[in-house]
This record gives C-alpha cells, sequence and structure tokens, in this order.
C-alpha cells in the first residue's frame, strides 16, 4: 500500500467522457426511461450534479467511509447522480474484481452502480490517484457538467480518530444544489494509490 493524495484537477474542468461496463447486479436504469444499461455514458448526465467516486473492494481506506457513502446515497440519491468507478488493475489486484465489487454494493446496500475502468483511461483524464478520490460536476451556464469540488469526504482516515462525517463532501454538494459557489478551500483525499496496470503508470505516479 502506497499512501497517496489527490493530485486536485482544475476546478472548471468539463467531465471527461467516458462510456464504461456496469458491474452486473448493479445496473443503471434510466431515471425517465427506466430502462436498464449494461454500460454508461457520459452523455446520459446533463441536468443532475454527477459525484463520481474512485472505489475499490480492498482498500483499507475505502472500507473505511463505506458506511458514509451508505449515508450519502440514502440523503442525496434523488438529487444527485452517482456513480462508483473501479479503476484498480486486475493483473496485480484481482481482489478488485467483479465480484468482490459486487458483493461491497449489496453488502452496503448502495443504490448506485459500479462501472468498471478496465482501461484506466477514464481514471487518467481525472488525473485521479488514490482510493478513495471524489469528483463533483454540475452543470455550467452552458449545460456541461464542470468540477466544482474534487478531494476528500473529510478528514477521517483509518486510526485517526476523527469523527466520519462526510462534512467537506456534503457541504459541497449542498452548495451545488442551493446553486451557490463552492469553498475554495478543498482538501486532498489522502487513500491507497490506484493500482496501475504494470507499464501504465501516468507521469505523476510514483
Amino acid at each position: 500500500m502506497v499512501r497517496t493524495t489527490s493530485t486536485m484537477l482544475p476546478l472548471g474542468t468539463a467531465l471527461p467522457f467516458f462510456d464504461l461496463p456496469v458491474v452486473q447486479g448493479t445496473s443503471f436504469r434510466h431515471p425517465i426511461t427506466q430502462k436498464k444499461f449494461d454500460r454508461i455514458s457520459s452523455k446520459l448526465f446533463k441536468t443532475k450534479p454527477l459525484l463520481i467516486m474512485i472505489l475499490c473492494a480492498h482498500c483499507p481506506f475505502v472500507k473505511h467511509v463505506e458506511s458514509q457513502l451508505t449515508k450519502l446515497d440514502q440523503d442525496y440519491l434523488d438529487e444527485v447522480d452517482f456513480l462508483a468507478i473501479a479503476s484498480n488493475s486486475l493483473i496485480t489486484h484481482p481482489q478488485d474484481g467483479p465480484e468482490n465489487l459486487l458483493a461491497q454494493s449489496i453488502g452496503h446496500g448502495w443504490r448506485f452502480p459500479y462501472l468498471l475502468d478496465s482501461d484506466q483511461h477514464f481514471a487518467k483524464s481525472l488525473h485521479a490517484s488514490c482510493t478513495p478520490e471524489f469528483f463533483l460536476f454540475s452543470p455550467n451556464q452552458q449545460g456541461r457538467q464542470s468540477l466544482n469540488y474534487r478531494g476528500q469526504l473529510d478528514g477521517s482516515r483509518p486510526g485517526n480518530e476523527v469523527p466520519l462525517t462526510g462534512i467537506d463532501l456534503r457541504m459541497a454538494i449542498k452548495a451545488v444544489l442551493k446553486k451557490e459557489k463552492v469553498f475554495l478551500n478543498q482538501k486532498p483525499s489522502i487513500g491507497c494509490n490506484i493500482k496501475w496496470h504494470p507499464g501504465n503508470e501516468p507521469s505523476w505516479f510514483g
């Protein structure tokens, strides 16, 4: 495990395009048509804020926040679109495969889909670096999803005895929903480094 911090993608960055497969069992239904999708594209998310969570099944930093992700899901799923993204290499870390991701999702009652970023292209497009890591987008005046928040859930880490409240991310979500400016003193997430495929490490890794 390499303790890693967010690279802090610049605020205002447009949502990168993605078209990723859904972990079977966490399938997504379109909120209007109720059509079931086996793949999800960024083109589906145009009207509501979009929270992207870079997660995995085995990381102790992710396990530490799982219960708060369940509460966020319960509190905001009707107002915010949630997506979990798994980008860890299954070559080096097969424990983060679809079966364990599904078990994680079911075990915590998550209602949001889990997507597989198998080629790690989407993680790279976000300059993601660790698990967990959070990116909150919302439609700007031109109707394009724009980055309003990135970084930590809150200051709680395994063993530091800081209460797990989700306060940083919750404040950002509340501001976006009220169409207010999100605070600028955003702190990076800290967690396990994303497990890149051998030879696929981005320039900011290591």
